[in-house]
């Protein structure tokens, strides 16, 4: 089925169900770029690309892969 959503996950959105989650990184002014900033935080992906430039990581689908472990969040 194709259509259309409204649901844009961006900083500040706040997860209900979400509190880890393995990715890829991401290619900078991407969409899944601003839902792992959502999850995260700016700040901390930030620094974490910076990281990952230094060390010569992978980007997009066939690099590497990272782990973002945030505070548990309740169920709602």
């Amino acid at each position: 089925m194709v259509g259309m959503t409204r649901l844009f996950i961006y900083p500040g959105y706040k997860f209900k169900k979400v509190k880890n989650m393995i990715t890829n990184f991401h290619l900078p002014a991407s969409t899944p770029l601003l839902l792992v900033c959502a999850l995260a935080g700016k700040e901390k992906i930030l620094k974490a690309y910076e990281e990952a430039k230094r060390n010569n990581y992978r980007f997009f689908s066939y690099g590497d892969a990272m782990l973002i472990l945030t505070k548990e969040v309740k169920n709602v």
